[in-house]
This record gives structure tokens, C-alpha cells and sequence, in this order.
């Protein structure tokens, strides 16, 4: 009798109920890394996520908004970034399909039926990075993330009126704690004479396309068979095809004829910087999730904002008064007290194990 399927269950039912396998300790702790190890391999993880995210914001707004450039294209500051990404994907295929081995990435072949089915995600990828950068460009560094906050709450929202799904009383108070200070930003802002109105909307605006992008993301993915590279490759293609009419509708390709340093290296270098920045941000992500957690990747996400707005403060030599640097905490504060709630009361569902007849009520 064939003992393997056996075992292979009580392995299971053992992991499932957090249980130690009696048979497989010794093997497990002799495969595990030393402390230090998966201690220091983390900390280069987070650092490399931190350092290339905030890189990237401080690069984009340079090329967005800095007196030297004076370049008023931000349609082709993103469109010029997807074209990187989609140059580095298919570079990567071609490298992973010439030497095996020698970097794992999917093969990748325009197919125009998947095109065609990914377009929907697409249009919501273009609103995603457009009014991204277009927030960027009208807003300040430091009021950067306060004017994105809103994407919790529009997950919530969202996933009521579009997924059915409910949400505990615990996770709508973090999203009010967020609400009450991204407010309070904007008022501050205004107080101090630095609030740009069309840069608040379009950081609005990114929070719902964020948002939207997550949730019709898991009904394309399997259009490129789960493959995230596969689905990154596709919508940077379909937006580079969708940006070319628009930089020619809103005249942006005669801002580029009358740019100084459109034959300047230090510019093209700078652009293709941050199309590198774009393309890496993706997999670092991905690499902080794997060496932790959804849910430490979450608070590092958090804690990389703090970072990032103390250091627009000092970098640009701002002064922001004590409600200004509540109203980041109480958005910060919010933002991590949803994640630590939806990751407690996930964890609560999963210990117990819904009994026999019993509906669940999981929320977002």
C-alpha cells in the first residue's frame, strides 16, 4: 500500500493547524538559513525597495517639474518610461530564451488577442501612471503621498460596490483616521499658500485608478496565464499604442520641438533612469514580498513613506507647521492600523475554520 499520500495529508493538516512535523524537523532545520543570514538578506531587500522607490519619485518629479528642464510633457515623460519597461521585458525573454538559466523571465510574444483582452486593464494602467505623474508634477514631494491616500479607502469602497464584499467596523475606522487626515492636509496646504487644486484632484484621481488597476488586474491575469511579467509586458505596450495619439492631441509633440535639451545626453539619460526606476520598482516589490510579507511589505510601504516625505521636507527646505506633519501622521497611522486590522482579522479566519453550515462573512 502506497503510504505517500498519506503522509503528504498529515503533513498538510499538521502546517494548516500549526503543528511541528515530527518527521520532517530535522529536515527542515538543516535546509534553514542561519539567523543572521535571512536577517541581513531582509534588511538589503527593504533598503533596495526603499532606496529605488524613492529614487524614483524624486527622479520623476526632476523631469516633471524642475526649472532647469522647464519641459512641460508629462505625457511623454510617462509614455517614454513604458517604452523602457516594455524594451527591458522583452530584452529579458529574448536573454532568458538564448541562455537558460541565466535569468529566469517568461517568454514573451506579442499576441494581439491578448492585447485586445488586457486593453480594459490597460486604459485603467494609463490613468494609474498619468495622474501618478501628473499629481507629482502639480504637488510637492512632501504632500505627495498625503494627496495618494486615498486608495485604502477607495479599496473598500470599490470592493462593496463592485465585489459585494463587506468590511469589519475596525478596518472603517483606519479609513475614516485617513479621510480626517488627508483633509487636514489639504487645509494645511491651503493655509500655507502651497495647495494646488488640480494636483489634489489628480491624486484623487490616481487613488481610484490604483485601486481599480488591483482589482481588474485578478480578472486579466489569467489572459497571460498568472504571469505578472507576461501582464506588465502587455499593458506597457498597449499604453505606449494608446499614449502616441495623446501627446499629438494635447500638443505636447511641440513642446518637444521647441525643448532645448531634447539633443542633451544628461536629459536622455535622465529619462531612461527613471524608465529603469519604473521597470525595477515592479520587481523589488515582488522581492520585498517574497523575503517577508504581504502584510510587512505593507508597513515597510508606510514606513518608506514617512522616509520619503521627511526627506522632501529637508531636501527642498520647506517649514510645515505641527498640523501639517499631523495630518501625514494621521494618514501614515491610518494606512498601517487598516493593514495590521485586515491581516488580524485574516488570521482570525483562518485559525478556526468556519464550522459545518455556517456562512462566512469575510470582509475586504
Amino acid at each position: 500500500m502506497n503510504r505517500a499520500p498519506l503522509k503528504r495529508s498529515r503533513i498538510l493538516h499538521m502546517a494548516l493547524n500549526g503543528a511541528p512535523d515530527p518527521s520532517g524537523e530535522a529536515e527542515a532545520g538543516s535546509g534553514e538559513k542561519p539567523f543572521l543570514l535571512r536577517a541581513l538578506q531582509i534588511a538589503l531587500v527593504v533598503s533596495l525597495y526603499w532606496v529605488t522607490s524613492i529614487s524614483m519619485v524624486f527622479l520623476n518629479k526632476y523631469l516633471l517639474d524642475s526649472p532647469s528642464l522647464r519641459l512641460d510633457a508629462p505625457i511623454f515623460v510617462t509614455f517614454y518610461q513604458c517604452l523602457v519597461t516594455t524594451l527591458l521585458c522583452k530584452g529579458l525573454s529574448t536573454l532568458a530564451t538564448c541562455c537558460p538559466g541565466a535569468v529566469d523571465f517568461p517568454t514573451l510574444r506579442l499576441d494581439l488577442r491578448v492585447a485586445r483582452s488586457v486593453l480594459p486593464l490597460s486604459v485603467v494602467f494609463i490613468g494609474m501612471i498619468t495622474f501618478n505623474n501628473l499629481c507629482l508634477k502639480y504637488v510637492g514631494v512632501a504632500f505627495y503621498n498625503v494627496g495618494r491616500s486615498l486608495t485604502t479607502v477607495f479599496n473598500v469602497l470599490l470592493s462593496y460596490v463592485l465585489l459585494k464584499q463587506t468590511t469589519s467596523l475596525y478596518a472603517l475606522l483606519t479609513c475614516s483616521i485617513i479621510i480626517g487626515g488627508f483633509w487636514l492636509g489639504v487645509d494645511q496646504e491651503e493655509a500655507e499658500g502651497t495647495l494646488s487644486f488640480v494636483g489634489t484632484v489628480f491624486g484623487v484621481l490616481a487613488s481610484l485608478c490604483v485601486s481599480l488597476n488591483a482589482i481588474y488586474t485578478k480578472k486579466v491575469l489569467p489572459a497571460v496565464d498568472g504571469s505578472i511579467w507576461r501582464l506588465t509586458f502587455y499593458n506597457n505596450v498597449n499604453a505606449c499604442a494608446l499614449f502616441l495619439p495623446l501627446l499629438l492631441l494635447l500638443g505636447e509633440h511641440q513642446a518637444l520641438l521647441d525643448f532645448a535639451q531634447l539633443d542633451s545626453a544628461h536629459f536622455w539619460g535622465m529619462m531612461t533612469l527613471g524608465g529603469l526606476f519604473g521597470f525595477a520598482i515592479g520587481y523589488v516589490t515582488g522581492l520585498q514580498i517574497k523575503f517577508t510579507s504581504p502584510l510587512t511589505h505593507n508597513v515597510s510601504g508606510t514606513a518608506k513613506a514617512c522616509a520619503q516625505t521627511v526627506l522632501a521636507v529637508l531636501y527642498f527646505e520647506e517649514t510645515k507647521s505641527f498640523l501639517w506633519w499631523t495630518s501625514n501622521a494621521m494618514v501614515l497611522g491610518g494606512s498601517s492600523a487598516y493593514t495590521w486590522v485586515r491581516g488580524w482579522e485574516m488570521k482570525s479566519q483562518e485559525d478556526p475554520g468556519p464550522r459545518e453550515g455556517e456562512k462566512s462573512t469575510v470582509g475586504v
